[in-house]
């Protein structure tokens, strides 16, 4: 299975998070909040429909709300396959992060 880029990992986790409301402005709050750094909301489509693309999310549009002007939101839902690429991420970070701790104490001697 093909890894996931840091900005993948960081999408995927937010829309776990945000469970059933995970909408482009909800992710973009948690994703910037994450972060430290303002997203635009372009910087946020963009890896979503490419994350859709490969399998790994699936998106539809909700009810309208008179929030929004009867307009629907795109709410995204991780897949199966998305979550089995997260999980196999985290262990491949595990790993490499076994050991970093030690490597770093023994340099400064």
């Amino acid at each position: 299975m093909k890894l996931l880029s840091s900005h993948d990992e960081i999408f995927l986790l937010a829309i776990l998070k945000l469970k059933g409301n995970a909408y482009g402005m909800n992710i973009r709050r948690e994703v910037s909040k994450a972060t430290g750094k303002n997203w635009s909301i372009g910087a946020i489509y963009d890896p979503l429909y490419r994350m859709e693309k490969r399998g790994l999310l699936e998106s539809y549009l909700s009810d309208p709300t008179n929030q929004r002007g009867g307009r629907s939101k795109r709410i995204f839902k991780v897949k199966k396959k998305g979550l089995d690429a997260l999980f196999e991420h985290k262990k491949a970070r595990d790993r490499l992060w076994k050991g970093v701790k030690a490597a770093i104490d023994s340099q400064s001697h």
